[in-house]
């Protein structure tokens, strides 16, 4: 009796200092961070243009938001939409084999090491610095935004798709095995009916992801509504600018709960 609790205490001690430990890196984390911003003000002027862009959000301009011509928010924002559907259907395309050649449960460890180390390195490039390369070599304009964000596209979902198939009950594919299936029949018959909702699911969450970054690739020249929205806000249009706004917050609404939507319903199959 008095071993356990003298047990207990020496675990109590224990949690405490691990405690104290954490609860100090933290600290010293938060202060190292804070170090890094030298001076916290308002730039000149920031108040007028604060307020501005408040009342530009609260009486956005009716006739940019109303009309079908090609400078209005209706069809930027169409191809806005457009841009991230091409650009998440191009990335999976690719993805797919990729991330059969990333699980070890398909293929050799050498051929899984060298395809994530390839996708390790895609990923690492921010998709901004993709954009800004991609307007170099085909100029602006949305199909540099549909490239950027194939690219990108590439480097999660094939993270994600192999992770997934790592996941996958392996008795079935021990069973085609002992079948004498080959690699590409335990494939089709092992692994992609058991993954074929969980694979849509992810396209969808990433077609979700890349309507939001087809904005910001829009404001270095990559298509869609960024770079109207860029244009706005530097010649302080501030009613065009609310105009955009109220378009893109409608937009993401709808697709946020209908991509929410399609996921339950394939999660629940």
């Amino acid at each position: 009796m008095i071993e356990r609790i003298n047990e207990m205490y020496e675990k109590k001690d224990t949690n405490r200092l691990q405690t104290i430990f954490w609860t100090l890196l933290v600290v010293a984390l938060i202060v190292w961070s804070g170090s890094t911003i030298d001076e916290v003000g308002i730039a000149n002027k920031g108040i007028t243009f604060a307020v501005s862009i408040m009342q530009g959000i609260l009486h956005p301009d009716p006739e940019l938001l109303f009309n079908m011509t090609k400078q209005s928010v209706p069809y930027l924002l169409i191809e806005t939409m457009a841009i991230a559907l091409l650009g998440t259907l191009v990335g999976a395309f690719f993805s797919f084999p990729l991330a059969f050649l990333a699980s070890s449960k398909v293929v050799p460890m050498p051929v899984v090491i060298i395809t994530r180390v390839l996708v390790m390195a895609i990923r690492t490039i921010p998709g901004f610095v993709y954009g800004l390369m991609f307007i170099r070599v085909t100029g602006p304009g949305p199909f540099a935004g549909v490239m950027t964000l194939s690219v990108t596209s590439i480097g999660m979902l094939t993270k994600l798709f192999s992770e997934t198939i790592d996941d996958i009950d392996k008795s079935i594919l021990e069973a085609l095995d002992a079948a004498g299936c080959n690699t590409f029949e335990k494939i089709r018959c092992g692994i992609i009916p058991q993954l074929w909702s969980s694979l849509i699911s992810t396209v969808i969450f990433r077609y979700d992801m890349n309507l939001r970054d087809a904005t910001i690739l829009g404001l270095v020249g990559a298509g869609g509504i960024g770079a109207p929205l860029k244009f706005a806000m530097s010649s302080n249009r501030w009613t065009q600018v609310g105009a955009i706004l109220v378009g893109l917050v409608v937009l993401i609404l709808f697709v946020e709960f209908f991509s929410s939507y399609l996921r339950k319903r394939l999660a629940n199959g």
